[in-house]
């Protein structure tokens, strides 16, 4: 005999069944047609079975009707309004669908990556926004995989459990085991960073995944350690969020681009400075004011838009922007030495 239909694959069995029939489903034709109910050992069974889903789905709130037609006498059939089920279509902006992107692709390493990769392409064939790869090419650069360490530490966080690890520390070199109460995981500078609080140590401290040796392990139980305050986050994250004074860079932008950026953007100040030529370079363009903090991270941002985005002032910013395409102009010629790595070096600001 082969086993028994679980009742939760009955019930999704029968809510398909019910949706696609053209007009109506009998008991009979239930009990013949839908996998699950042929187990019924009796008709007082197949009943009490039946009675039950249904009464199981309208409580979940799908709209099982009840059917009756003169020409039927009172052979009762049953549907499900799909009218008042069903969702409305899916109408997604360049920039929900850029977002939905990069979340996928934050995935791209993980157990996730065919499921989330079907269901962005499904998006963006309802989503009729043609420029949305734009907004992702403008953020893909700033958030890299995680490693082997991403989904553990997810789960760590969600679950507050503390972990131990093997870490290669960049400011010292020193390899050695952490065990850690982990707050909060951050997408800066180009990778991933955890903030945590260090029970060896007895404060708070941050951890780059890409320097974690081997698997996360975890110490004790879910909800081992109470969650940080506000205070503490703000403490820990410092480092990594920019503290600086706020200010605006002066962007020539083309129409329809670059969203991610003009999202963020405010009025342009009545007494901006341009510097000479821009009235040449803004010529087809949208001239957009964006807050900023830290210029190479603007800098970073903007040259994963190409020639989409001109930064017009400040020259720090428009400077950091022409060294890092100039380094990629020559990625193909040459390969600094490990020590002359920016990450590296902005690394050890960090754990």
């Amino acid at each position: 005999m082969p086993p028994a239909i679980p009742p939760a694959e009955r019930l999704l069995n029968l809510v398909i069944a019910l949706v696609n029939t053209p007009g109506r489903m009998t008991k009979e034709q239930v009990r013949s047609s839908v996998a699950g109910y042929g187990d019924a050992p009796s008709d007082d069974a197949f009943e009490r079975m039946f009675e039950r889903d249904k009464d199981t789905l309208r409580e979940l709130g799908v709209p099982v009707l009840t059917v009756t037609h003169a020409g039927h006498g009172d052979d009762i059939g049953y549907r499900i309004d799909t009218a008042h089920w069903s969702l409305p279509p899916i109408e997604l902006t360049a920039a929900e669908l850029g977002v939905l992107g990069l979340a996928a692709q934050v995935w791209q390493d993980q157990s996730l990556r065919a499921d989330s990769t079907r269901a962005l392409t499904k998006l963006r064939a309802v989503g009729a926004a043609p420029e949305a790869h734009d907004l992702v090419a403008g953020l893909a650069p700033r958030v890299r995989a995680g490693g082997d360490a991403f989904g553990p530490l997810v789960d760590a966080v969600q679950n507050r459990q503390a972990v131990q690890f093997t870490y290669h520390a960049a400011t010292t070199g020193e390899v050695r085991e952490r065990h850690v109460e982990p707050w909060k995981l951050l997408a800066r500078r180009g990778g991933w960073v955890l903030l945590a609080r260090d029970r060896d140590r007895g404060a708070s401290r941050s951890f780059r995944l890409r320097r974690i040796r081997g698997a996360v392990r975890p110490l004790g139980e879910p909800g081992g350690f109470p969650a940080p305050t506000a205070a503490e986050l703000a403490e820990a994250s410092r480092a990594w969020m920019g503290d600086g004074p706020e200010r605006t860079a002066l962007l020539a932008v083309t129409p329809e681009r670059a969203g991610a950026l003009r999202a963020r953007a405010t009025l342009v100040p009545p007494d901006a400075a341009l510097p000479a030529g821009a009235e040449q370079v803004l010529r087809g363009r949208d001239l957009v004011a964006v807050p900023y903090r830290i210029d190479w991270e603007l800098a970073e941002e903007v040259v994963g838009y190409g020639d989409a985005v001109l930064v017009l002032d400040p020259p720090q910013v428009r400077d950091a922007v022409l060294g890092l395409l100039r380094v990629a102009a020559t990625l193909d010629r040459r390969r600094p030495p490990a020590g002359d790595r920016r990450a590296d070096v902005e690394e050890a600001r960090g754990a």
